[in-house]
């Protein structure tokens, strides 16, 4: 299963990069606003600094909702880096947008996916990733795990190639939950990836071994 951080945040793009295991980044116009990235040219240049960071995948989003406004933001974003995928929300221009790009060969990333039923036309209109928002299916008392598994069980049934994102992911525990429902992906927050450290049994172990060669070297 792939890493991706979700943030447009560039300290932390590199802290969880320096781990060694980041394989992308996603981003969204809410994240960056959060950094303070206005303005069109800014955004550019932000998404090419996150680029020089992360030798893997970045989705950029498209901010049009028609479907000539998403294929031309599309075009200029893909232009931008190799590396850069382009966002596309689950809506009637952007699957057809989707299938557009992909008979261009521009990879996308579905987001603002909700259902089974959605990620089966993003995945027929040849989206390379869908975006389930697990946190945000939970917020509404439904299971976004249980979204995980029967997309990935239909995508395994069917042959789809799409890659399963899994997104809005609140704790560590929704990406181990994740990786066992079969998702390909993971995009968290880096205090998600970071939780996946701690566990109490490991400082407990860590300062025994710690003060056991203390005590050794102390009687040398």
């Amino acid at each position: 299963m792939k890493f991706f951080i979700d943030t447009a945040n560039l300290e932390q793009i590199k802290e969880a990069s320096e781990l060694g295991i980041l394989d992308g980044v996603t981003t969204n116009p809410s994240l960056m606003a959060k950094e303070g990235i206005t303005g069109h040219d800014n955004i550019i240049k932000h998404y090419l600094d996150i680029c020089d960071i992360v030798k893997g995948d970045v989705s950029a989003e498209v901010i049009s909702t028609d479907f000539k406004g998403i294929v031309e933001e599309g075009e200029k974003l893909a232009a931008l880096h190799p590396n850069i995928v382009v966002k596309v929300p689950m809506i009637k221009d952007g699957i057809k947008a989707i299938s557009w790009f992909t008979k261009h060969g521009i990879r996308t990333n579905c987001t603002l996916v909700f259902s089974a039923g959605q990620a089966i036309l993003a995945a027929k209109a040849g989206a390379t990733y869908l975006s389930p928002f697990i946190g945000r299916v939970d917020d509404i008392s439904w299971d976004g795990l249980e979204l995980i598994h029967q997309i990935s069980n239909i995508y395994g049934i069917q042959g789809y190639e799409t890659q399963i994102l899994a997104a809005s992911i609140r704790n560590s525990l929704h990406i181990v939950k994740c990786a066992e429902a079969g998702a390909h992906v993971v995009t968290c927050p880096l205090s998600a990836i970071l939780g996946l450290l701690k566990h109490p049994l490991t400082d407990i172990g860590l300062e025994q071994f710690l003060a056991d060669h203390r005590k050794a070297n102390a009687s040398n």
